[in-house]
């Protein structure tokens, strides 16, 4: 019961990190197209944490499938398919060339992503909240018994 709580907290906070990366590639991309960042520092700014994106995307995948949490695994898997498709064909980085012609499908992609990443952390949310809950209230039901005893 307290192992499954931790779990929920470590991944509650991975999530959290998927959130912030893919946040912050989202205001580089954004301050890009409004001219408030050039060209190189936005695509060196946003390529330096695509790939522990991808990695923890994969960690958070193969955990979820270890623990046999089923509908999480379920749910992220189709996602992380997708970050091996494109590391495989190598186009997961942006070209500073073409930065401007792929910049709407960049950010499209990286708000499917947020999307997909706020809904497992919602989820993820509520599991610790729940096991947090119930361990709460275990622990005061044994409480209360041990004053039955005297």
């Amino acid at each position: 019961m307290v192992w499954d709580l931790i779990f929920s907290l470590l991944l509650l906070l991975l999530h959290f990190g998927l959130v912030a990366m893919i946040f912050y590639a989202l205001l580089c991309l954004t301050d890009l197209e409004v001219d408030h960042m050039n060209p190189f520092e936005a695509t060196a700014a946003v390529n330096a944490w695509i790939l522990p994106e991808f990695v923890l995307q994969g960690v958070v995948c193969i955990l979820f499938l270890l623990t046999r949490h089923w509908f999480l695994f379920l749910f992220v898997l189709p996602l992380t398919c997708y970050h091996l498709m494109k590391f495989w064909k190598r186009e997961h980085l942006i070209d500073v060339t073409e930065v401007f012609r792929s910049l709407n499908y960049e950010k499209k992609c990286r708000l499917f992503k947020l999307g997909v990443y706020l809904i497992s952390f919602s989820i993820l949310m509520f599991r610790t909240i729940s096991g947090a809950i119930s361990i709460y209230r275990s622990e005061s039901l044994d409480y209360r018994s041990s004053f039955l005893i005297f």
